[in-house]
């Protein structure tokens, strides 16, 4: 199985930002969207993930000039997630160039939308899981329902999704490692590709996702934006057997 490494690029106020466990109260700025995606295309990645973060909050598209600035600037496929609820927006998105939108609240709150988007648009959903203590959380992780993240994977085997993206909230942007075991018993238990999130701290945790079997990439963030790990160093990790 390739593994895939996903570089983040969160939005807030139309600005790149990472934040620590989901607190827009703990917002570090760091700059320009478009000059982001520019170096993580340049870098080499095959990916980029991006989040708008205030859409997650608002349940609708916030910083759509700033998304519009990050696919003129590469020309890497992008997948986007936040403040997407209705097949309007799913719809405008593609046509906009997006590669593939992840749905997170609407897959819990929504399902019947979710599921209808899976099937009119195959391989272009993923279904974004974000779990704090096993438990899924929605609205920009300000919530968390009664729905456990397995429970909620599940529903979705068989409705075309592109790939389940299990984020830790407890660990995201914490740098403290990600939850191997969590996403790796996600994978064994899905025919859907499951990508981790949330705590990657450099390229330890990168090869032991892979290592761990089944998981199908990660998603990585402040520690790329601090230095713990560069581009090479990552992509390196993700590459070896």
């Amino acid at each position: 199985m390739t593994f895939t490494l996903y570089p983040a690029i969160d939005l807030k106020a139309g600005q790149v930002v990472r934040l620590k466990r989901g607190d827009m109260a703990q917002a570090t700025i760091y700059g320009d969207p478009a000059a982001q995606a520019r170096a993580f295309d340049e870098a080499g990645f095959e990916w980029l993930h991006v989040v708008d973060l205030d859409g997650a909050f608002a349940g609708r598209p916030a910083n759509a000039e700033a998304v519009a600035a990050i696919l003129a600037s590469t020309t890497r496929p992008v997948q986007l997630g936040g403040g997407i609820r209705d097949m309007a927006t799913v719809e405008a998105w593609l046509s906009r160039g997006i590669a593939r939108i992840i749905l997170g609240s609407a897959a819990v709150k929504d399902p019947d939308f979710a599921h209808a988007a899976c099937r009119a648009f195959p391989g272009k959903v993923a279904v974004g899981i974000d779990a704090r203590d096993g438990m899924v959380a929605t609205e920009g992780w300000a919530e968390t329902s009664g729905v456990s993240a397995l429970d909620l994977a599940l529903r979705f085997e068989d409705a075309g999704a592109a790939a389940i993206i299990h984020t830790d909230i407890e660990r995201d942007g914490m740098l403290g490692g990600v939850n191997v075991e969590a996403t790796a018993e996600l994978a064994r238990r899905l025919s859907t590709p499951v990508i981790a999130s949330g705590g990657v701290a450099g390229a330890a945790d990168i090869v032991a996702l892979k290592a761990a079997g089944g998981i199908a990439g990660t998603i990585i963030g402040r520690a790329l934006y601090d230095g713990r790990v560069t581009p090479a160093e990552a992509m390196a990790a993700a590459s070896r057997a």
